[in-house]
């Protein structure tokens, strides 16, 4: 029975969802607008690939084959402007995550708008946690060099029912893109993006620094869920 559950998990929508589960579905929403330059976009994407197949946290997302985790990433600039990278993916073996890694390490960059828009990104990742598999969790992750700047507030943005974390990036030059300095950022993060209870704010002191904080990011998230779900999901 777990091998056909395991075969209905690795596409998305193969097979009812009553006969399998999945303990986490995560999306994963990267800064692209104009504060990031190309160098910095490939350290973010590589990062990623990078941080997604670290052996610790490639042992984190495999901990609970029966439960596997759902992936999906974005990246978000602007007012509509919102790219999907990896469609919802689930990680039910190393050759899965490898396949997800790839495609982010072959990813070009787009022409996108240069504002922040944070609100959206928000609402873009929740509408993507909506269209995507029932889970025992629903997170949502945002990384950023900045404050919005455009499009609707971030705290006026509310979706219900997923938790938000952030990853707040020191911008090149300067403490932040636009002058804020990493504490400040991340408070400005904690007050008006994360939400949910657990809900946190991981830094990178870097884009340099991108991979080891999302790294350690994605080990927190996952590890929580891990042991958190040892005797069933959330009610």
């Amino acid at each position: 029975m777990k091998a056909v559950a395991l075969a209905c998990l690795a596409v998305l929508g193969a097979c009812d969802t009553a006969e399998a589960a999945c303990r986490q579905a995560l999306a994963l929403g990267l800064d692209v607008s104009g504060s990031v330059d190309n160098r910095e976009y490939r350290l973010q994407t590589d990062g990623l690939a990078a941080a997604l197949t670290h052996p610790d946290v490639l042992n984190a997302f495999l901990d609970m084959p029966e439960a596997p985790v759902a992936l999906s990433v974005f990246e978000w600039s602007g007012p509509g402007a919102q790219r999907l990278l990896v469609d919802w993916t689930f990680i039910t073996d190393e050759a899965a995550l490898a396949k997800v890694a790839a495609r982010l390490r072959g990813a070009g960059r787009a022409t996108m708008d240069l504002s922040t828009a944070l609100g959206e990104a928000k609402a873009y990742g929740a509408g993507l946690l909506a269209r995507g598999p029932s889970c025992w969790r629903s997170v949502l992750d945002l990384s950023g060099d900045g404050p919005s700047n455009g499009g609707p507030r971030p705290q006026d943005v509310r979706p219900a029912g997923i938790l938000i974390n952030g990853l707040v990036i020191e911008g090149t030059g300067a403490p932040a893109s636009d002058g804020t300095g990493i504490g400040e950022l991340s408070d400005y993060y904690r007050a008006y993006v994360i939400a949910g209870v657990d809900s946190f704010v991981e830094t990178a002191l870097g884009f340099e620094a991108f991979e080891k904080a999302m790294a350690a990011k994605l080990l927190r998230e996952l590890q929580v869920v891990v042991i958190g779900s040892r005797q069933g999901p959330r009610q």
